[in-house]
């Protein structure tokens, strides 16, 4: 039947040509495949629980079964009174035969059966020839499938009517206890397939987890490199602009200037409008759809007073703490120690809802630096969950600046973030003071340290 035919057959012939196809897949192709029966894993639910040299026989255990039937099937032939040796050894070699070939242990099983009738005097299913093939119908269902069970089950019992000429009173007791044994491997078999599904799908699940973790971590990361970039985008457009615009200007501001300095501000007033072009361009491309440009310059630390006093109104008790003599730094550090601290109390809210915090700036010789910290949560409130994205974008700004940062808990249940920021020194004052007097300047010295 071609399988066109069986596709515009009968649902009746179509499960009729499956199961026929069944059973030459499980009981007649590759009938003397090698498959020999492997050892218990030591990782299982009890053997793991084992010492190691129990643990290592234990692993054994179905092969020493299998052949401690084979030998009660040898001596169970003793107990006829013709042929003794063949009638136990003959039934023996098909249960063996399931450690290695199980499907030609079910057919030397029958080769067995009537060997044991033709010699023996008890007819078809003596006691070694019963014992072997009830033994063989277990073995060879529990390395393979439900399926094949039934298959070997019907087969054994067409087999055993047929040699008794059609009177199946001889091979009820064998049918009976076959398939009650047959029943408690195949649920035994789904039992562990569906804790193996289980398994599976647990595994999947974690595995997916972890990418999905993974990818949202990533995700997340490339989000905050985009803001950061959009931010600074104002900062160094605005001092692109200034060179431009210094550069036009000059040539008016020297009397007579040769040719040769005004073709050199040309050339830098070019450069610049062209440098500016291009950063506008690959703002473009890290830019939202729905991405608005802001209405109001960058923030600085000039403005730190206001966002202390939007987050005071939000009820977080804010101290502000400043070291060192206050001076203007450059506008990527200002817009980075800015956001830092807006995001550290941010963090602040949603994860110690009633906690104090406080805020330390410390102007040093070389840099800045930062200290947010927070106590524990107090009050009715919850703290909201999060996922780690604020310490990432501020570990981000940190790294574009080469600072360091550390950001832990505290030994009293709160939280501290301490920044370094460093400056340059030519665009720092030389003979800036590192600190107040009697004031610690560089609480993130820990940070830098590690």
């Amino acid at each position: 039947m071609t399988e066109t035919q069986t596709k515009t057959s009968s649902p009746e012939i179509r499960a009729a040509a499956g199961a026929m196809d069944g059973l030459r897949e499980d009981l007649f192709r590759h009938v003397f495949a090698y498959r020999p029966l492997p050892p218990l894993s030591p990782e299982g639910r009890f053997i793991r629980r084992l010492p190691e040299g129990l643990r290592r026989a234990v692993v054994w255990t179905p092969h020493a079964l299998v052949l401690f039937a084979a030998f009660i099937v040898l001596m169970s032939g003793f107990a006829t009174w013709n042929f003794r040796l063949l009638m136990g050894l003959v039934p023996a070699i098909p249960v063996a035969m399931t450690l290695v070939r199980p499907v030609a242990a079910f057919w030397a099983s029958w080769v067995a059966t009537l060997f044991c009738a033709l010699l023996g005097t008890d007819g078809l299913w003596g006691a070694s020839a019963f014992i072997a093939q009830v033994v063989v119908l277990v073995v060879v269902a529990a390395r393979t499938r439900p399926r094949t069970a039934a298959w070997m089950w019907l087969l054994t019992l067409l087999f055993g009517v047929f040699l008794e000429g059609g009177d199946p009173s001889i091979t009820a007791p064998m049918a009976v206890l076959s398939a009650f044994a047959l029943l408690v491997v195949t649920v035994f078999q789904v039992r562990r397939d569906a804790e193996r599904e289980v398994r599976d799908a647990e595994r999947e699940v974690t595995v997916q987890r972890t990418v999905t973790a993974a990818e949202r971590d990533r995700r997340t990361l490339l989000e905050e490199r985009t803001t950061i970039a959009r931010e600074l985008h104002d900062v160094v457009a605005h001092h692109m602009s200034v060179v431009a615009i210094q550069a036009e200007a000059a040539p008016y501001r020297v009397e007579n200037p040769p040719p040769e300095l005004e073709q050199a501000f040309v050339t830098i007033r070019e450069n610049a409008v062209a440098a500016l072009t291009e950063l506008r361009r690959v703002l473009g491309v890290v830019r939202a759809e729905d991405y608005e440009a802001p209405d109001a310059p960058q923030p600085t630390l000039a403005v730190l007073d206001g966002l202390l006093d939007n987050v005071r109104e939000t009820g977080l008790e804010t101290e502000k703490v400043i070291t060192g003599a206050v001076r203007e730094l450059p506008q990527g550090v200002e817009l980075s120690a800015y956001r830092i601290i807006q995001e550290a109390l941010s963090n602040t809210l949603r994860h110690a809802p009633g906690a104090t915090a406080r805020v330390e700036i410390s102007y040093v010789l070389g840099g800045i630096g930062l200290r947010i910290v927070n106590g524990p949560p107090t009050g009715l409130v919850k703290p909201s969950p999060g996922a780690g994205h604020g310490i990432t974008g501020m570990r981000e700004r940190v790294a574009m600046l080469d600072g360091v940062m550390t950001a832990e808990s505290t030994e009293d249940g709160g939280y501290e973030v301490a920044v370094f920021l460093p400056v340059p020194p030519a665009e720092s004052e030389p003979d800036e003071p590192a600190a107040a007097p009697g004031v610690d300047p560089l609480p993130y010295k820990k940070a830098e340290q590690a």
